[in-house]
Protein backbone atom coordinates (compact mmCIF):
# COMPACT_ATOMS: atom_id res chain seq x y z
CA UNK A 1 0.00 0.00 0.00
CA UNK A 2 1.33 3.44 -0.87
CA UNK A 3 1.83 6.01 1.82
CA UNK A 4 -0.69 8.30 0.12
CA UNK A 5 -3.38 5.59 0.16
CA UNK A 6 -2.74 4.75 3.83
CA UNK A 7 -2.95 8.46 4.61
CA UNK A 8 -6.23 8.74 2.67
CA UNK A 9 -7.81 5.82 4.58
CA UNK A 10 -6.68 7.16 7.95
CA UNK A 11 -8.01 10.65 7.34
CA UNK A 12 -11.43 9.34 6.22
CA UNK A 13 -11.54 7.24 9.39
CA UNK A 14 -10.55 10.27 11.46
CA UNK A 15 -13.47 12.20 9.99
CA UNK A 16 -15.88 9.36 10.78
CA UNK A 17 -14.59 9.17 14.35
CA UNK A 18 -15.06 12.90 14.80
CA UNK A 19 -18.55 12.56 13.33
CA UNK A 20 -19.45 9.87 15.88
CA UNK A 21 -18.17 12.11 18.68
CA UNK A 22 -20.21 15.12 17.60
CA UNK A 23 -23.34 13.08 16.86
CA UNK A 24 -23.27 11.75 20.41
CA UNK A 25 -22.79 15.29 21.75
CA UNK A 26 -25.74 16.55 19.70
CA UNK A 27 -28.07 14.43 21.81
CA UNK A 28 -26.31 14.95 25.14
CA UNK A 29 -24.41 18.21 25.42
CA UNK A 30 -27.23 20.33 26.85
CA UNK A 31 -28.08 17.68 29.44
CA UNK A 32 -24.44 17.29 30.40
CA UNK A 33 -23.03 20.84 30.54
CA UNK A 34 -25.85 23.09 29.37
CA UNK A 35 -27.34 25.88 31.50
CA UNK A 36 -29.76 23.35 33.03
CA UNK A 37 -27.47 20.38 32.69
CA UNK A 38 -25.76 18.19 35.25
CA UNK A 39 -22.51 20.18 35.37
CA UNK A 40 -23.18 23.55 33.68
CA UNK A 41 -20.19 24.85 31.77
CA UNK A 42 -21.25 28.43 32.43
CA UNK A 43 -20.99 27.92 36.20
CA UNK A 44 -17.65 26.15 35.87
CA UNK A 45 -16.13 28.89 33.72
CA UNK A 46 -17.47 31.63 35.97
CA UNK A 47 -15.69 30.04 38.94
CA UNK A 48 -12.42 29.98 36.99
CA UNK A 49 -12.41 33.70 36.26
CA UNK A 50 -10.44 34.21 39.48
CA UNK A 51 -7.43 32.80 37.59
CA UNK A 52 -7.31 35.87 35.39
CA UNK A 53 -5.74 35.54 31.92
CA UNK A 54 -4.27 32.14 32.86
CA UNK A 55 -7.75 30.66 32.63
CA UNK A 56 -7.62 30.72 28.83
CA UNK A 57 -4.61 28.40 28.88
CA UNK A 58 -5.80 26.07 31.62
CA UNK A 59 -9.26 25.74 30.03
CA UNK A 60 -8.82 26.24 26.26
CA UNK A 61 -12.39 26.54 25.01
CA UNK A 62 -14.43 28.76 22.73
CA UNK A 63 -17.04 28.79 25.49
CA UNK A 64 -15.13 31.67 27.09
CA UNK A 65 -16.79 33.78 24.39
CA UNK A 66 -20.24 32.58 25.37
CA UNK A 67 -21.26 29.49 27.36
CA UNK A 68 -24.95 29.57 26.45
CA UNK A 69 -26.86 26.53 25.23
CA UNK A 70 -26.94 28.10 21.77
CA UNK A 71 -23.14 28.30 21.78
CA UNK A 72 -22.87 24.68 22.87
CA UNK A 73 -25.03 23.59 19.95
CA UNK A 74 -23.11 25.88 17.61
CA UNK A 75 -19.88 24.10 18.56
CA UNK A 76 -21.54 20.74 17.89
CA UNK A 77 -22.84 21.85 14.50
CA UNK A 78 -19.47 23.29 13.54
CA UNK A 79 -17.89 19.97 14.52
CA UNK A 80 -20.46 18.00 12.53
CA UNK A 81 -19.89 20.04 9.39
CA UNK A 82 -16.11 19.84 9.77
CA UNK A 83 -16.30 16.07 10.29
CA UNK A 84 -18.29 15.59 7.12
CA UNK A 85 -15.79 17.79 5.28
CA UNK A 86 -12.93 15.57 6.48
CA UNK A 87 -14.75 12.47 5.24
CA UNK A 88 -15.44 14.18 1.90
CA UNK A 89 -11.75 15.19 1.64
CA UNK A 90 -12.74 18.83 1.43
CA UNK A 91 -9.95 21.21 2.52
CA UNK A 92 -8.70 18.51 4.93
CA UNK A 93 -6.13 20.52 6.86
CA UNK A 94 -8.60 23.26 7.73
CA UNK A 95 -11.45 20.81 8.36
CA UNK A 96 -9.36 18.78 10.82
CA UNK A 97 -8.26 21.94 12.61
CA UNK A 98 -11.86 23.15 12.94
CA UNK A 99 -13.10 19.79 14.24
CA UNK A 100 -10.16 19.66 16.65
CA UNK A 101 -10.88 23.11 18.10
CA UNK A 102 -14.60 22.38 18.41
CA UNK A 103 -14.00 19.08 20.21
CA UNK A 104 -11.35 20.61 22.50
CA UNK A 105 -13.84 23.35 23.36
CA UNK A 106 -16.22 20.71 24.70
CA UNK A 107 -13.57 18.56 26.38
CA UNK A 108 -11.96 21.49 28.21
CA UNK A 109 -15.26 22.59 29.75
CA UNK A 110 -16.98 19.20 30.26
CA UNK A 111 -15.39 18.49 33.66
CA UNK A 112 -16.23 14.94 34.77
CA UNK A 113 -17.73 14.12 31.38
CA UNK A 114 -14.42 14.35 29.52
CA UNK A 115 -12.03 12.44 31.75
CA UNK A 116 -11.55 9.63 29.22
CA UNK A 117 -8.32 8.55 27.59
CA UNK A 118 -10.15 8.28 24.27
CA UNK A 119 -10.71 12.06 24.24
CA UNK A 120 -6.97 12.66 24.58
CA UNK A 121 -6.21 10.10 21.87
CA UNK A 122 -8.52 11.87 19.43
CA UNK A 123 -7.19 15.35 20.18
CA UNK A 124 -3.57 14.24 19.87
CA UNK A 125 -4.23 12.33 16.65
CA UNK A 126 -6.11 15.28 15.17
CA UNK A 127 -3.32 17.77 15.84
CA UNK A 128 -0.77 15.52 14.16
CA UNK A 129 -3.12 14.79 11.27
CA UNK A 130 -3.33 18.48 10.38
CA UNK A 131 0.30 18.16 9.26
CA UNK A 132 -0.22 14.73 7.71
CA UNK A 133 -3.17 15.85 5.57
CA UNK A 134 -2.44 16.97 2.00
CA UNK A 135 -2.73 20.60 0.96
CA UNK A 136 -5.53 21.98 -1.16
CA UNK A 137 -9.28 22.34 -1.31
CA UNK A 138 -9.97 18.98 -3.02
CA UNK A 139 -6.64 17.12 -2.92
CA UNK A 140 -8.00 13.66 -3.78
CA UNK A 141 -5.49 10.88 -3.14
CA UNK A 142 -2.69 13.46 -3.45
CA UNK A 143 -0.12 10.97 -4.75
CA UNK A 144 2.07 13.86 -5.83
CA UNK A 145 2.25 15.26 -2.29
CA UNK A 146 4.79 13.32 -0.20
CA UNK A 147 3.64 12.12 3.19
CA UNK A 148 4.91 14.29 6.03
CA UNK A 149 7.48 11.99 7.62
CA UNK A 150 7.45 13.79 10.97
CA UNK A 151 3.67 13.65 11.33
CA UNK A 152 3.63 10.01 10.21
CA UNK A 153 6.26 9.07 12.78
CA UNK A 154 4.38 10.86 15.56
CA UNK A 155 1.11 9.12 14.68
CA UNK A 156 2.89 5.75 14.69
CA UNK A 157 4.46 6.80 17.98
CA UNK A 158 0.96 7.47 19.32
CA UNK A 159 -0.15 3.99 18.21
CA UNK A 160 2.87 2.47 19.93
CA UNK A 161 2.34 4.37 23.19
CA UNK A 162 -1.31 3.37 23.48
CA UNK A 163 -0.24 -0.27 23.42
CA UNK A 164 3.06 -0.18 25.26
CA UNK A 165 2.10 2.14 28.10
CA UNK A 166 -1.06 0.10 28.70
CA UNK A 167 1.05 -3.04 28.94
CA UNK A 168 3.59 -1.48 31.29
CA UNK A 169 0.97 -0.20 33.74
CA UNK A 170 -0.61 -3.65 33.85
CA UNK A 171 2.69 -5.10 35.02
CA UNK A 172 3.63 -2.25 37.37
CA UNK A 173 0.19 -2.03 38.99
CA UNK A 174 0.70 -5.31 40.82
CA UNK A 175 -2.73 -6.48 39.65
CA UNK A 176 -2.74 -10.20 40.44
CA UNK A 177 -5.29 -10.99 37.75
CA UNK A 178 -2.82 -10.10 35.00
CA UNK A 179 -0.16 -12.22 36.66
CA UNK A 180 -2.27 -15.33 37.25
CA UNK A 181 -4.02 -15.05 33.85
CA UNK A 182 -7.53 -14.56 35.25
CA UNK A 183 -7.96 -10.91 34.17
CA UNK A 184 -10.36 -11.82 31.35
CA UNK A 185 -12.51 -14.34 33.23
CA UNK A 186 -14.99 -11.69 34.43
CA UNK A 187 -13.85 -8.77 32.28
CA UNK A 188 -16.80 -8.89 29.90
CA UNK A 189 -19.47 -8.31 32.54
CA UNK A 190 -17.60 -5.70 34.56
CA UNK A 191 -16.71 -3.07 31.94
CA UNK A 192 -18.63 0.20 31.51
CA UNK A 193 -21.03 -0.99 28.79
CA UNK A 194 -20.90 -4.72 27.95
CA UNK A 195 -22.39 -6.24 24.79
CA UNK A 196 -24.43 -9.40 24.21
CA UNK A 197 -21.41 -10.88 22.43
CA UNK A 198 -19.48 -10.32 25.64
CA UNK A 199 -22.05 -12.46 27.48
CA UNK A 200 -21.44 -15.37 25.09
CA UNK A 201 -17.68 -14.89 25.22
CA UNK A 202 -17.57 -15.00 29.02
CA UNK A 203 -20.19 -17.64 29.65
CA UNK A 204 -19.63 -20.04 26.76
CA UNK A 205 -15.84 -20.13 26.44
CA UNK A 206 -13.54 -21.92 28.92
CA UNK A 207 -10.95 -20.46 31.24
CA UNK A 208 -8.22 -21.66 28.87
CA UNK A 209 -9.50 -19.28 26.20
CA UNK A 210 -9.63 -16.36 28.64
CA UNK A 211 -6.11 -17.12 29.89
CA UNK A 212 -4.91 -17.19 26.27
CA UNK A 213 -6.45 -13.76 25.64
CA UNK A 214 -4.55 -12.40 28.66
CA UNK A 215 -1.31 -13.71 27.18
CA UNK A 216 -2.25 -12.34 23.75
CA UNK A 217 -3.06 -8.91 25.18
CA UNK A 218 0.20 -8.68 27.11
CA UNK A 219 2.18 -9.89 24.10
CA UNK A 220 0.56 -7.28 21.86
CA UNK A 221 1.12 -4.46 24.34
CA UNK A 222 4.63 -5.32 25.49
CA UNK A 223 6.24 -7.03 22.49
CA UNK A 224 4.38 -6.91 19.18
CA UNK A 225 3.94 -3.13 19.24
CA UNK A 226 7.73 -2.70 18.96
CA UNK A 227 7.54 -3.94 15.37
CA UNK A 228 6.33 -0.46 14.40
CA UNK A 229 9.95 0.68 14.46
CA UNK A 230 11.15 -2.00 12.04
CA UNK A 231 10.87 -2.22 8.22
CA UNK A 232 7.68 -2.72 6.23
CA UNK A 233 7.22 -6.47 6.69
CA UNK A 234 7.55 -6.17 10.46
CA UNK A 235 4.96 -3.40 10.55
CA UNK A 236 2.64 -5.57 8.46
CA UNK A 237 3.00 -8.36 11.04
CA UNK A 238 2.20 -5.89 13.84
CA UNK A 239 -0.94 -4.75 11.99
CA UNK A 240 -2.10 -8.30 11.29
CA UNK A 241 -1.57 -9.42 14.89
CA UNK A 242 -3.15 -6.40 16.62
CA UNK A 243 -6.13 -5.82 14.33
CA UNK A 244 -8.09 -8.90 15.58
CA UNK A 245 -7.58 -7.66 19.15
CA UNK A 246 -9.22 -4.32 18.36
CA UNK A 247 -12.09 -5.94 16.46
CA UNK A 248 -12.73 -8.34 19.34
CA UNK A 249 -12.85 -5.45 21.82
CA UNK A 250 -15.28 -3.55 19.57
CA UNK A 251 -17.60 -6.57 19.49
CA UNK A 252 -17.49 -7.32 23.21
CA UNK A 253 -17.36 -3.86 24.80
CA UNK A 254 -18.52 -0.32 24.06
CA UNK A 255 -15.47 1.89 24.47
CA UNK A 256 -16.87 4.57 22.18
CA UNK A 257 -14.47 5.47 19.38
CA UNK A 258 -11.31 4.40 21.24
CA UNK A 259 -10.79 1.05 19.51
CA UNK A 260 -11.81 2.41 16.11
CA UNK A 261 -9.14 5.07 16.47
CA UNK A 262 -6.45 2.55 17.44
CA UNK A 263 -7.58 0.19 14.69
CA UNK A 264 -7.29 2.78 11.92
CA UNK A 265 -4.08 4.27 13.30
CA UNK A 266 -2.72 0.82 12.52
CA UNK A 267 -3.35 1.44 8.81
CA UNK A 268 -0.54 3.97 8.92
CA UNK A 269 1.84 1.11 9.67
CA UNK A 270 1.24 -0.24 6.17
CA UNK A 271 2.09 2.73 3.98
CA UNK A 272 5.41 3.13 2.24
CA UNK A 273 6.33 6.76 1.75
CA UNK A 274 8.94 9.07 0.37
CA UNK A 275 9.93 11.59 3.06
CA UNK A 276 9.45 15.27 2.43
CA UNK A 277 12.69 16.80 1.16
CA UNK A 278 12.51 19.31 4.02
CA UNK A 279 10.31 20.05 6.96
CA UNK A 280 9.63 23.49 8.34
CA UNK A 281 11.66 24.32 11.43
CA UNK A 282 8.46 25.10 13.35
CA UNK A 283 7.15 21.60 12.63
CA UNK A 284 10.41 20.02 13.75
CA UNK A 285 10.26 21.98 17.00
CA UNK A 286 6.62 21.02 17.55
CA UNK A 287 7.18 17.31 16.90
CA UNK A 288 10.31 17.24 19.04
CA UNK A 289 8.50 19.00 21.88
CA UNK A 290 5.59 16.57 21.75
CA UNK A 291 7.93 13.59 21.53
CA UNK A 292 9.93 14.65 24.58
CA UNK A 293 6.78 15.54 26.49
CA UNK A 294 5.15 12.16 25.88
CA UNK A 295 8.22 10.36 27.19
CA UNK A 296 8.48 12.64 30.19
CA UNK A 297 4.75 12.35 30.83
CA UNK A 298 5.00 8.61 31.22
CA UNK A 299 8.20 8.59 33.27
CA UNK A 300 7.92 11.88 35.20
CA UNK A 301 4.30 13.14 35.21
CA UNK A 302 5.29 16.25 37.19
CA UNK A 303 7.70 17.39 34.46
CA UNK A 304 6.94 21.11 33.81
CA UNK A 305 6.34 20.73 30.07
CA UNK A 306 3.88 17.92 30.76
CA UNK A 307 1.90 20.14 33.12
CA UNK A 308 2.05 23.03 30.66
CA UNK A 309 0.55 21.08 27.75
CA UNK A 310 -1.87 18.95 29.74
CA UNK A 311 -4.93 21.22 29.20
CA UNK A 312 -4.65 20.68 25.43
CA UNK A 313 -4.36 16.88 25.66
CA UNK A 314 -1.84 16.64 22.86
CA UNK A 315 0.90 14.76 24.75
CA UNK A 316 -1.05 12.21 26.72
CA UNK A 317 -0.29 9.39 29.11
CA UNK A 318 -2.05 6.08 28.55
CA UNK A 319 -2.69 3.06 30.69
CA UNK A 320 -5.77 0.98 29.99
CA UNK A 321 -7.00 -1.58 32.53
CA UNK A 322 -4.09 -1.42 34.91
CA UNK A 323 -6.46 -2.74 37.59
CA UNK A 324 -9.42 -4.96 36.78
CA UNK A 325 -12.84 -4.27 38.28
CA UNK A 326 -13.86 -7.10 40.61
CA UNK A 327 -17.63 -6.56 40.47
CA UNK A 328 -20.24 -4.62 38.55
CA UNK A 329 -22.37 -2.00 40.28
CA UNK A 330 -25.11 0.10 38.76
CA UNK A 331 -26.67 3.35 39.96
CA UNK A 332 -30.38 3.76 39.30
CA UNK A 333 -32.48 6.90 39.73
CA UNK A 334 -35.96 6.45 41.15
CA UNK A 335 -38.84 8.83 41.74
CA UNK A 336 -41.80 8.67 44.09
CA UNK A 337 -44.89 10.61 45.12
CA UNK A 338 -45.18 9.12 48.60
CA UNK A 339 -41.71 7.88 49.61
CA UNK A 340 -42.89 4.26 49.63
CA UNK A 341 -43.53 3.36 45.99
CA UNK A 342 -40.53 4.07 43.79
CA UNK A 343 -40.39 4.01 39.98
CA UNK A 344 -37.08 3.75 38.11
CA UNK A 345 -36.05 6.11 35.32
CA UNK A 346 -35.09 3.90 32.34
CA UNK A 347 -31.59 4.25 30.90
CA UNK A 348 -30.81 4.28 27.21
CA UNK A 349 -27.61 2.29 27.19
CA UNK A 350 -26.34 0.89 30.47
CA UNK A 351 -27.61 -2.37 32.02
CA UNK A 352 -30.85 -2.05 33.95
CA UNK A 353 -33.60 -4.48 32.94
CA UNK A 354 -32.17 -8.00 33.47
CA UNK A 355 -34.20 -9.27 30.51
CA UNK A 356 -32.79 -6.73 28.06
CA UNK A 357 -29.77 -7.86 26.07
CA UNK A 358 -26.74 -5.55 26.40
CA UNK A 359 -26.34 -3.77 23.08
CA UNK A 360 -23.53 -2.61 20.78
CA UNK A 361 -23.43 1.19 20.64
CA UNK A 362 -19.82 2.12 19.85
CA UNK A 363 -18.52 4.38 18.45
CA UNK A 364 -21.45 6.37 19.94
CA UNK A 365 -20.45 7.49 23.44
CA UNK A 366 -23.19 7.89 26.07
CA UNK A 367 -21.15 9.94 28.52
CA UNK A 368 -23.86 10.06 31.19
CA UNK A 369 -24.16 6.26 31.30
CA UNK A 370 -20.37 5.90 31.26
CA UNK A 371 -19.91 8.26 34.17
CA UNK A 372 -22.50 6.44 36.24
CA UNK A 373 -20.38 3.30 35.93
CA UNK A 374 -17.34 5.18 37.23
CA UNK A 375 -19.45 6.81 39.96
CA UNK A 376 -20.70 3.40 41.11
CA UNK A 377 -17.12 2.51 42.08
CA UNK A 378 -16.93 5.48 44.47
CA UNK A 379 -19.16 7.65 46.65
CA UNK A 380 -21.76 10.21 45.62
CA UNK A 381 -19.88 13.14 47.18
CA UNK A 382 -17.01 12.38 44.76
CA UNK A 383 -19.48 12.62 41.89
CA UNK A 384 -21.56 15.77 42.33
CA UNK A 385 -23.41 15.23 39.06
CA UNK A 386 -25.41 12.43 40.75
CA UNK A 387 -27.08 14.75 43.27
CA UNK A 388 -27.44 17.37 40.54
CA UNK A 389 -29.27 14.77 38.49
CA UNK A 390 -31.64 14.06 41.36
CA UNK A 391 -32.41 17.77 41.63
CA UNK A 392 -33.04 18.14 37.90
CA UNK A 393 -35.32 15.09 37.83
CA UNK A 394 -37.24 16.58 40.71
CA UNK A 395 -37.78 19.66 38.58
CA UNK A 396 -38.54 17.65 35.45
CA UNK A 397 -35.78 19.39 33.47
CA UNK A 398 -36.21 18.38 29.79
CA UNK A 399 -32.49 18.57 28.93
CA UNK A 400 -31.61 16.03 31.64
CA UNK A 401 -34.63 13.83 30.96
CA UNK A 402 -33.42 13.42 27.38
CA UNK A 403 -30.41 11.55 28.75
CA UNK A 404 -32.83 8.81 29.79
CA UNK A 405 -34.84 6.43 27.60
CA UNK A 406 -38.13 7.75 28.95
CA UNK A 407 -39.90 9.71 31.66
CA UNK A 408 -42.14 7.65 33.97
CA UNK A 409 -43.41 10.91 35.48
CA UNK A 410 -44.51 12.60 32.27
CA UNK A 411 -47.77 13.88 33.83
CA UNK A 412 -45.98 15.71 36.65
CA UNK A 413 -42.53 15.43 38.28
CA UNK A 414 -42.15 13.26 41.38
CA UNK A 415 -42.04 14.78 44.85
CA UNK A 416 -39.00 12.70 45.83
CA UNK A 417 -35.99 11.37 43.91
CA UNK A 418 -33.23 9.07 45.06
CA UNK A 419 -30.27 7.16 43.63
CA UNK A 420 -29.91 3.50 44.56
CA UNK A 421 -27.21 0.94 43.92
CA UNK A 422 -27.41 -2.58 42.50
CA UNK A 423 -24.86 -5.29 41.91
CA UNK A 424 -25.09 -6.98 38.50
CA UNK A 425 -23.52 -10.13 37.08
CA UNK A 426 -24.15 -12.24 33.99
CA UNK A 427 -26.59 -15.11 34.22
CA UNK A 428 -25.23 -18.58 33.55
CA UNK A 429 -26.27 -20.35 30.34
CA UNK A 430 -28.67 -22.48 32.39
CA UNK A 431 -30.24 -19.43 34.04
CA UNK A 432 -30.58 -17.69 30.70
CA UNK A 433 -32.24 -20.72 29.14
CA UNK A 434 -34.69 -20.92 32.05
CA UNK A 435 -35.54 -17.26 32.56
CA UNK A 436 -34.46 -15.44 29.40
CA UNK A 437 -32.48 -13.01 31.55
CA UNK A 438 -29.02 -11.74 30.64
CA UNK A 439 -28.31 -10.38 34.11
CA UNK A 440 -28.71 -11.27 37.76
CA UNK A 441 -28.92 -8.35 40.13
CA UNK A 442 -29.00 -7.69 43.86
CA UNK A 443 -30.30 -4.54 45.54
CA UNK A 444 -27.64 -2.93 47.75
CA UNK A 445 -29.54 0.08 49.07
CA UNK A 446 -29.25 3.82 48.71
CA UNK A 447 -26.31 5.30 46.80
CA UNK A 448 -27.16 8.96 47.36
CA UNK A 449 -29.71 10.42 49.81
CA UNK A 450 -33.20 11.13 48.56
CA UNK A 451 -34.17 14.75 48.02
CA UNK A 452 -37.71 16.10 48.13
CA UNK A 453 -39.59 19.22 47.18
Amino acid sequence: MTGARARWIWLRALGAIFLSAFVSLYFQIEGLIGSRGLLPASTYLQQLRVLGPKRFWFVPTLLWINASDAMLMAIVWIGLVASIAIIANLWPRVSIAVADVAFLSFVAAAQDFSGYQSDGMLLEAALLSIFLAPRGLRPGLADAQPVNAGALFMLRWLWFRIYFESGVVKILSGETQWRDFTAMDKYYENGPLPTWIGWYTQQRLPHGFHAATVAYTLAAELLICWLVFFPKQSRLIAFVLTTPLQIAIILTANYAFLNYLVLFLGVLLLGEHKPLPSTHVAQKVLFATLFVTTIAGFLVPAFPLVQLLEPFRVANRFGLFAVMTRARYEIEFQGSYDGEHWIAYPFRFKPQDPLKAPGIYAPYQPRFDWNLWFASLGDYFENPFVLNCEAQLLEGTPQVLRLFAGNPFAARPPTMVRAVKWQYWFTTPAERARTGAWWNRKFLGEYAPAIAK
